[in-house]
């Protein structure tokens, strides 16, 4: 790894070297809309009615200009652009009206995932490779605007290929962080993800990804397939 990739990569967590970062599924309303009758199928037979959370774990984190490994039985990768609310005091029961006092910054992230089928407990295998959570330069939250009025833009070779916004959130970002914290604790340093823009789209090795965020960052990574130099 670089130099200038480990400071990179110390950023998000140079707020607590314990930091976790969580993402939210389903939390778009077009995401959720997407799935059709499929949520009301077996075995939950309905639409979520709490956060739905998973962990990216530390060998996910990259940072800005780092090169995504697309995995050898793998044509493509979707690209989930996504804001993580960035903790910098501990989140315990916190209500809606309070939550965002206890956020520091928001950071850009690309929530990258193998394209699967399972929609509520996805196989750590599809969303835990090695650097499927690239992490951007976090933002004083007091510096950005409102995480609930926010663009979110995909890049591809330089060609914006979706825009959406934290608008579309069934849980805004004050909400999701009450409920979050109602059933546990989120401590400085953590990072909790809003939720990444349904039909997520997909690119191939040898493509340029860019996630951006106007107002909080832009991120840009080159995939590059496994085992070419």
């Amino acid at each position: 790894m670089s130099a200038s990739s480990h400071t990179l990569l110390q950023a998000p967590s140079s707020l607590s070297p314990r930091g976790t970062v969580y993402g939210t599924l389903l939390n778009f309303r077009d995401a959720l809309q997407a799935l059709g009758d499929q949520v009301n199928a077996a075995p939950y037979k309905a639409p979520p009615k709490a956060p739905v959370l998973y962990i990216k774990p530390r060998n996910t984190w990259a940072a800005e200009g780092d090169a995504i490994v697309v995995p050898h039985d793998v044509d493509e990768l979707e690209i989930g652009v996504s804001i993580g609310l960035v903790i910098g005091h501990s989140a315990c029961r916190v209500d809606e009206a309070s939550a965002l006092s206890h956020v520091s910054h928001l950071v850009v992230v690309n929530d990258i995932s193998v394209p699967h089928a399972s929609y509520y407990r996805p196989s750590m295998r599809f969303k835990c490779r090695d650097g499927f959570c690239p992490i951007g330069t976090p933002v004083p939250l007091k510096a950005a605007s409102d995480p609930d009025a926010l663009t979110l833009v995909v890049e591809i070779d330089g060609r914006e290929v979706q825009r959406s916004s934290s608008a579309g959130l069934i849980r805004p970002a004050r909400r999701l962080l009450a409920d979050v914290s109602e059933f546990m604790t989120l401590h400085p340093g953590d990072i909790l993800m809003i939720g990444v823009p349904g039909h997520a789209p997909r690119a191939r090795a040898g493509q340029r990804v860019t996630v951006a965020v106007p107002g909080v960052g832009r991120l840009s990574n080159i995939l590059v397939a496994e085992g070419a130099a």
